[in-house]
């Protein structure tokens, strides 16, 4: 498998909007196979199409505790939410940079799974909160458009001393 770049914010590319998949096809089992590959590689536990500047809205993640079990999702949508929860998120897109955001605690998702056929999830804690930054991506949104304008200038002139410290 090949390993695809991770584009880093404030690349534009990362504020569009995923487009649907049409069919899970050989090349869209590629695309997922291999950013499966790419999130592991990048020590992460979820990373959306968009992010490796494929504009398929597509995204995998992988919370299981021994990083061994990932999953796929085609064309996810949220079609429930209940509770809330706030919880340190990070990105593989900004690197070096976490901050507290609210979530719903638990969520229910529909997808198409790698065999092209239609599935239902329930989430809560790790895997909601992934799941929902991952869908963030697909829409076009960091996780630092979740936070308070202070915060997020706070935050992103850290991000950019630590890009030229890099």
């Amino acid at each position: 498998m090949a390993m695809l770049d991770i584009l880093e914010f404030p690349d534009p590319r990362l504020r569009q909007v995923a487009a649907p998949v049409t069919t899970v096809d050989a090349d869209a089992r590629a695309l997922a196979e291999a950013m499966i590959e790419t999130m592991y590689a990048a020590k992460g536990i979820g990373l959306a199409a968009i992010q490796v500047n494929d504009r398929r809205r597509v995204f995998v993640m992988d919370t299981s505790p021994g990083q061994d079990q990932p999953q796929v999702f085609f064309n996810p949508e949220i079609i429930e939410r209940s509770g809330a929860q706030v919880g340190e998120e990070g990105c593989l897109s900004i690197p070096g940079v976490v901050a507290d955001v609210e979530r719903a605690d638990a969520i229910k998702v529909r997808a198409l799974g790698l065999d092209g056929q239609a599935f239902e999830l329930e989430a809560d804690g790790l895997s909601a909160v992934c799941i929902q930054h991952e869908i963030d991506h697909l829409d076009g949104k960091v996780f630092l458009d979740r936070l308070s304008p202070l915060k997020r200038r706070m935050l992103q002139k850290k991000y950019q001393k630590h890009r030229q410290q890099a």
